[in-house]
């Protein structure tokens, strides 16, 4: 019984993995979600340099 269910469990896995993969993939690479993943991959470039700062003023990060 335990090698049987075992059995069934590792292969339903290996299936469910193989599917969701194949999801994952389809998704990535289907040509209507390609801007949508450009706009991301340039995002960093467009992003200022400079962190913002939470209440912070410049001249109190000098004291420090």
């Amino acid at each position: 019984m335990y090698e049987t269910l075992s059995s069934f469990a590792q292969t339903g896995g290996l299936l469910i993995f193989i599917l969701l993969f194949a999801g994952v993939l389809a998704y990535a690479l289907w040509p209507r979600n390609q801007q949508k993943f450009d706009k991301a991959a340039r995002t960093p470039l467009t992003e200022p340099d400079a962190p913002e700062t939470a209440g912070e003023n410049e001249d109190d990060a000098d004291v420090r």
